[in-house]
């Protein structure tokens, strides 16, 4: 019995010291969160200094080098490790001009691998995509575009967001406007349909046919917010107007009054450049070869400065090893970090190293990923791993209550099929979560505008999601075992009936060749 007895008494000894040095390490990471954060000073020479990060351009390179500087700065080894190529485009400065009936500079930029201007620019009226009969009746009318610019997106009936209406509007004044929205929406829709073209191909026929440039508007439903994607032209300029200034031009044609507008778009292809991921780690020590891995990709598109997609989740991983480096520097597990590129083409870099690095797979005990937007961590699913509720909940556990205690789980989940790179990760039976975060009306104010900048982000919820997210990297170094990737077979919501585990993609290799430029 006395034997037994010290026995116990040595074990929760045991147990107590383990669970003091945790709670040191816990400790000593809220601590330099919260009194060193250099969240802001990583955003400021991420967005401000290097600016958007489209893949394939010489930006994009920059922040790849940038990252691993800063990380070789915090003595985090680091490289860049190519996995393909893409078409090389770089932006130059774009200056659009309403020079008739009266002289006004819009507000606008070109799409991303947009063709340029003639040096110095051209002006030329403007007209706007006819409703036409048929895909006859477009063909006949093709020739009338020669040395136009066209405008070939639907106009708004308002600049004004539908919570501005909710706001101040009668009740029946916004239904009206609702079913005179919905009705010309359908219209526009039926005109573009009627020219036997779809969204890639009808700027192409404008641009054989003689245009001298493509105008587009993709209002995102917040004021000042276009969303900014890329051109299909190959020889002559695709430019996106402000929704306020796309309708004064729209009505201007309409009545009649022939504006012109002058463009001055300018841009250049480089040829296939190397695209990367950048990759850092934090040796283990007792289990080198078994890795806890962190994610997010680094690429963006170029509308704004890429700040919540994916400039957030860019600085709050290199935060996490930044503290981790320093209050636990050697880690039982590597500490491995991705930052990808080729992302918003879909999960090419993250796709990239799932298929060059077969042989680590079953070795990566939990990967966090984190995209989407500046906000606090809102929502873990369990993506479809049975036992993920078992380990996530103890490590959850160890985060202030103050960071936890709003966030939404759902347990066993269904595993994710698209969107952001902890997919790739699944698809692969690697048990890899994306740390969901609140919305900040991310889907209308920034996600792929032109106000995707560094003033929108919410710094005080990045650093609570760097203590989360460094806790919980903590946790899965220390944890005593490999944990389970018992996977559950999804259910189809819709049906109820069960359906097959994501299957992993290869991703493309050599991107944007399809859309080179075509010398003139």
């Amino acid at each position: 019995m006395n034997k037994l007895y010290r026995y116990g008494l040595g074990l929760l000894l045991l147990v107590s010291v383990k669970v003091q040095a945790q709670n040191q390490v816990i400790d000593a990471i809220i601590k330099e969160a919260n009194e060193n954060s250099k969240l802001e000073v990583l955003a400021h020479e991420l967005l401000d200094g290097i600016g958007p990060r489209l893949v394939g351009t010489p930006q994009m390179q920059q922040a790849h080098d940038w990252t691993v500087k800063q990380y070789e700065a915090w003595g985090i080894q680091a490289k860049n490790e190519k996995w393909g190529e893409w078409r090389g485009w770089d932006r130059g400065t774009t200056h659009i001009d309403m020079v008739e009936p009266w002289v006004r500079t819009l507000a606008g930029t070109q799409l991303s691998w947009s063709p340029a201007s003639p040096a110095g620019g051209l002006t030329a009226e403007v007209i706007v995509l006819p409703d036409l009969a048929d895909s006859v009746a477009f063909q006949k009318w093709l020739p009338s575009v020669k040395g136009k610019y066209v405008m070939i997106s639907a106009p708004q009936l308002t600049g004004r967001p539908d919570d501005n209406w909710e706001k101040w509007a009668t009740d029946p004044s916004f239904e009206a406007l609702k079913k005179e929205r919905d009705a010309l929406e359908k219209a526009w829709l039926e005109r573009t349909q009627k020219t036997g073209k779809n969204r890639t191909s009808l700027p192409i026929a404008l641009e054989n046919a003689g245009a001298v440039g493509v105008i587009t508007s993709y209002w995102s439903k917040a004021l000042g917010a276009n969303k900014i994607f890329s051109a299909s032209t190959r020889q002559v300029p695709t430019v996106d107007l402000s929704i306020e200034d796309y309708g004064m031009l729209f009505r201007l044609v309409e009545s009649g009054k022939k504006p012109k507008i002058h463009v001055n778009a300018q841009s250049k292809e480089t040829g296939l450049q190397p695209t990367f991921n950048t990759i850092a780690e934090i040796k283990g020590t007792e289990k080198p070869e078994e890795y806890v891995m962190l994610s997010a990709h680094l690429d963006s598109w170029q509308g704004g400065t890429g700040a919540t997609d994916n400039g957030s989740g860019t600085i709050l991983m290199m935060e996490v090893m930044r503290i981790l480096k320093k209050v636990y520097p050697n880690p039982k597990r590597t500490i491995l970090v991705g930052h990808w590129g080729s992302e918003e083409q879909g999960l090419n870099g993250s796709r990239a190293f799932v298929e060059d690095h077969p042989e680590m797979l079953e070795k990566i005990q939990v990967l966090f990923n984190q995209d989407n937007g500046t906000g606090r961590i809102a929502n873990i699913s369990g993506q479809g791993f049975v036992d993920s509720y078992e380990y996530l909940g103890r490590w959850l556990s160890k985060v202030p209550r103050e960071i936890t205690r709003d966030i939404e789980t759902s347990f066993p989940g269904n595993p994710g099929s698209g969107g952001t790179d902890h997919v790739s990760f699944v698809a692969a039976g690697v048990p890899a979560f994306n740390l969901s975060s609140l919305a900040w009306d991310y889907g209308t104010i920034t996600w792929h505008t032109n106000l995707d900048t560094y003033d929108k982000l919410v710094f005080e919820d990045i650093k609570n999601n760097a203590i989360l997210t460094a806790i919980l990297v903590y946790m899965a170094c220390e944890e005593e075992n490999m944990v389970s990737k018992k996977m559950r077979i999804p259910v189809d919501f819709r049906t109820g009936e069960p359906t097959e585990w994501p299957s992993k993609r290869s991703p493309t290799r050599k991107g944007g060749i399809l859309f080179q430029r075509i010398a003139r």
